[in-house]
């Protein structure tokens, strides 16, 4: 009985299917969550996905309606293990004792690097001088469950101004109700120029930003400003304040903390490299920012060639010992 004959092109194939298969093995799938589509979260989602690719790591970005769900994600959903989140929310998830299932999140969560301030945007009708004259307003507060909701809802429970309505809606559609004249002004907390901003408003509008002076809230989150001609239609700068985005994880082991690792790893070392082709508010990132109350992830720490993190990093999780948040409890106690 003959023996069949390999010709020359099924073995050409059967080396490219098995070459093919290697590159499958070898490639690194990774999932970050991010935010609005067109926020700068997921435009630093898609700078990471840009940069680690040559590292043969393969990374999804997923949108998002926020930072409480971000933090669900990366604790529970199979395939994502970045995510980032604002840091007041971050601390609110550290501090709460009484939600058992948010309080093993918080053992679990782990920052990987700190990134920029997200400065608080809110965006209303011309004539509205300042956050105290949001009183009796109807005002777009965000998504039940967005970093921006829970941000909205603490200034006004610090600043004690009282709108007539805070209304739960996401920034797109919110943009279009105050368009409509339907609400008085809308609230975005991202790192500008956002893009929803630099994109779908102009000057015909009728639009402006809302300064933020409040004495009450610039003791709580540090004064930030959204430089003139940030936005097109934006002709003065204006003082607001900020939160401090937040790259997270969850406290994986073996392969995924390698992984995470890895990451974090390329991030530090190609940094410039972000900050020359990513999104503008990557020149404002430092890695070495002191976050207060919370240790870098130990996977990161050895990735970097650091030693453990210091006892001194890591705050006792009770509330009383923060006023922000005390108000923040406070705001989801109502």
């Amino acid at each position: 009985m003959k023996q069949p004959r390999w010709g020359a092109g099924l073995v050409i194939l059967v080396m490219l299917v098995l070459m093919g298969g290697g590159a499958a093995l070898g490639a690194e799938d990774l999932g970050v969550i991010t935010g609005s589509d067109k926020g700068t979260y997921y435009q630093f989602g898609l700078d990471l996905q840009k940069l680690v690719k040559s590292n043969g790591v393969n990374v999804t970005v997923h949108t998002s309606k926020g930072s409480i769900e971000n933090i669900y994600a990366v604790y529970q959903r199979p395939g994502v293990q970045l995510g980032i989140v604002q840091s007041d929310v971050l601390a609110f998830v550290a501090r709460l004792q009484s939600d058992p299932v948010l309080t093993r999140i918080a053992k679990k969560t782990k920052m990987v690097f700190p990134l920029y301030n997200e400065e608080i945007h809110i965006l209303g009708k011309r004539g509205i001088a300042d956050f105290d004259d949001l009183g009796g307003k109807r005002v777009a507060v965000g998504r039940d469950g967005s970093g921006t909701y829970l941000t909205a809802r603490l200034l006004f429970k610090l600043s004690e101004v009282a709108p007539s309505e805070m209304v739960p809606i996401d920034t797109s559609e919110a943009l279009a109700e105050l368009k409509a004249g339907r609400i008085d002004a809308m609230f975005y907390v991202a790192g500008y120029p956002v893009k929803l901003l630099a994109e779908d408003v102009t000057d015909k509008d009728g639009l402006a930003l809302i300064p933020i002076t409040n004495k009450s809230i610039v003791e709580f989150y540090p004064s930030a400003s959204i430089p003139a001609g940030t936005y097109a239609w934006q002709t003065t700068p204006t003082a607001t304040v900020a939160a401090k985005a937040v790259l997270v994880s969850f406290d994986f082991r073996r392969r995924d903390c390698d992984l995470v690792g890895k990451v974090a790893q390329t991030v530090s070392t190609r940094l410039e490299w972000l900050k020359q082709n990513g999104h503008p508010k990557w020149k404002a990132v430092d890695l070495n920012y002191p976050l207060r109350g919370w240790e870098q992830y130990d996977c990161v720490r050895k990735a970097l060639g650091k030693g453990p993190a210091p006892a001194a990093t890591q705050t006792a999780k009770q509330p009383g010992q923060n006023p922000v948040f005390d108000a923040i409890k406070g705001v989801l106690d109502e």
